[in-house]
């Protein structure tokens, strides 16, 4: 069975979760306490030396980069497809995960909020940091939602983008982010949010769920 090193409120894992319940893939949760640093520690260490969620156990070999194992994952098993069939509109769709992977996630992660207090910054200066990257990366995404969206953030059934926009909009809550602004996204992040596999992988049902939210 496929072993996950997730952690509880962490978008990238989460996203991995999403995509394995999409494809009907079995695996077992090993929490990791981003919080008591256990990510840290030199036996995680063993398993990913960036010292980051999420790792793929994959049965000896172990994959890293949320990026990385969701193309593995599509590559590996590609029933339900979650990219698209022609280049042009896999393009699209990976434009979309980058505007979430590449420019939102990094600048709003726990080591940059904590990297943010070093340097003197309150709870309310972080908050306003991560609305501001938040707030760019969503109007981007609000554009070419309208433009490519239809049930989903691309077309009618769920793609990659759906299982980065899922966990950044609960990440936008945690932050006060007003979605008023953004209602296609909202819409399709809401419907993605009731399908089963994404239901099953909110952190609400993580092994070692804090709160329920």
């Amino acid at each position: 069975m496929l072993k996950l090193y997730s952690a509880w409120r962490a978008s990238a894992p989460y996203r991995v979760r999403i995509a394995l319940n999409l494809k009907g893939l079995p695996f077992e949760i090993v929490p990791i306490d981003l919080l008591a640093n256990e990510q840290g520690g030199e036996d995680y260490r063993a398993h990913n030396p960036q010292a980051l969620v999420p790792t793929l156990d994959v049965g000896g070999a172990e994959l890293t980069q949320s990026m990385a194992i969701l193309e593995w994952l599509e590559e590996t098993h590609p029933e339900p497809a979650l990219l698209p069939g022609d280049a042009l509109a896999r393009a699209r769709v990976r434009a979309m995960c980058g505007v979430i992977a590449c420019d939102i996630h990094p600048v709003n992660n726990l080591r940059i909020l904590k990297a943010l207090t070093a340097l003197g910054a309150d709870q309310a200066a972080r908050d306003d940091w991560a609305r501001r990257w938040i707030g760019d990366g969503f109007t981007a995404l609000e554009a070419m939602i309208a433009r490519h969206g239809g049930d989903f953030a691309f077309g009618e059934t769920p793609t990659l983008a759906d299982c980065l926009l899922v966990p950044q909009v609960y990440n936008a809550a945690r932050f006060g982010v007003d979605l008023a602004p953004f209602p296609r996204l909202s819409a399709v992040a809401m419907r993605a949010r009731a399908h089963p596999a994404f239901e099953a992988a909110h952190p609400n049902h993580h092994p070692d769920a804090k709160e329920i939210i």
